[in-house]
């Protein structure tokens, strides 16, 4: 159950936050600052490519990595394939993880590393075999580690990982916080800006953290729930099975961090993809168990000791659509023609890293209150 007079109490909010998920999702604007001086300073806007790579592959553990290789992805478009290097192993812990180039990289290659941890064996042999198949090595991570060291040794090239203005946070959220992600993203989104894969020039990531700045003021605590779109929206997913639907470039890989992150903060299930393709493959939870008034068993019995049946919510996530052409009027009459409330969140006017900078901090502020709120209600 959701505790929602937490929401509007600062200081109990704050007291419950044992794992300082607030935090970092106010310093997601400063951590950006920070990342793009470490590129900087890593040598990163001095590059001079002699061209684009054929295939930029990404690998790293956790939510955070996943999310870096679909941001970039949906950035990058049509520019390079990108690929994501899933880890295997027989335990989701450092010294188990391995990573395997597929078959076909090689010296047109750009093999990119994001980690927050960077002690993992798994990613330096990942280094070497890049280098011996003549990939291009860049990797993000922590100042004083193990991979700092490997990738120096096959002569890539190591951002260090910006650190958080005030400690670092406990390192069993670190791969999900916002403030690692930014941490991680920022560097490779100026070295990809260098070799004309995205459009990500200084002043741009600058406006993106300016977009993250005034997101956070609009979705932080002392922020009563009627006028701030975070706790609105944990508000308004309480007892409900998420379907984030998305539309637009930037969009997607919101929607999809979303989901991965509710289930990892918070413990709950969602579930989300990209419109139109969202109405047929969830249009029959909106129709069966899980319809606003389902209810299959018997009317008269005894509810008092069970909990509250999940229904479905949509949760539409916009940025502009492609050609211009929305199915977000559809999708509104298939969720309403069910009885079935929606959620809508739409970024102001920017570019598409603002659109994606805003969506990303309205979400992850969301998630982190229905965390806290579900914690404190338990």
């Amino acid at each position: 159950m959701l505790d929602e007079s937490l929401l509007d109490a600062p200081d109990a909010l704050a007291r419950a936050d044992r794992r300082d998920l607030l935090r970092g999702a106010a310093e997601a604007g400063a951590r950006v600052r920070t990342a793009a001086r470490h590129a900087t300073e890593a040598g990163i806007t001095d590059l001079k490519p002699e061209g684009r790579p054929r295939a930029v592959l990404v690998a790293g553990p956790g939510t955070a990595a996943t999310c870096v290789a679909d941001l970039i992805a949906a950035l990058a478009g049509a520019s390079a394939p990108v690929t994501r290097i899933h880890p295997t192993g027989v335990a989701p812990a450092p010294g188990a993880l391995r990573w395997t180039l597929p078959g076909w990289a090689g010296s047109v290659d750009l093999l990119l590393i994001a980690t927050a941890d960077g002690s993992e064996p798994g990613l330096a042999l990942l280094a070497e075999q890049a280098y011996r198949r003549g990939c291009t090595v860049v990797a993000v991570a922590p100042l004083r580690s193990p991979l700092r060291e490997a990738v120096h040794g096959v002569h890539g090239l190591v951002v260090p990982m910006a650190s958080a203005p005030h400690g670092e946070y406990d390192a069993e959220t670190s791969a999900a916080g916002p403030g690692t992600l930014w941490a991680l993203f920022t560097p490779l989104l100026a070295l990809l800006d260098r070799v004309g894969l995205v459009t990500a020039p200084a002043e741009a990531l600058q406006s993106v953290a300016d977009r993250l700045d005034r997101t956070a003021e609009r979705c932080g605590p002392a922020i009563a729930t009627y006028s701030n779109p975070a706790k609105t929206l944990a508000a308004e997913l309480a007892d409900s099975l998420p379907l984030i639907w998305t539309e637009g470039d930037a969009a997607g890989p919101v929607g999809r961090r979303f989901a991965a992150v509710l289930a990892e903060l918070s413990g709950r299930p969602a579930l989300a993809a990209a419109l139109p393709e969202a109405l047929p493959a969830h249009g029959g939870l909106l129709a069966g168990a899980f319809a606003a008034g389902a209810d299959p068993d018997d009317f008269f019995r005894d509810r008092v000791d069970e909990s509250e049946p999940l229904h479905a919510r949509v949760v539409l996530l916009r940025d502009r659509p492609t050609g211009g052409l929305s199915a977000a009027p559809a999708a509104r009459e298939l969720a309403l023609g069910h009885d079935t409330a929606i959620s809508e969140l739409e970024p102001e006017e920017g570019s598409t890293l603002e659109s994606l900078a805003e969506l990303l901090a309205v979400t992850d502020f969301a998630a982190v209150y229905l965390s806290l709120a579900s914690t404190a209600g338990a």
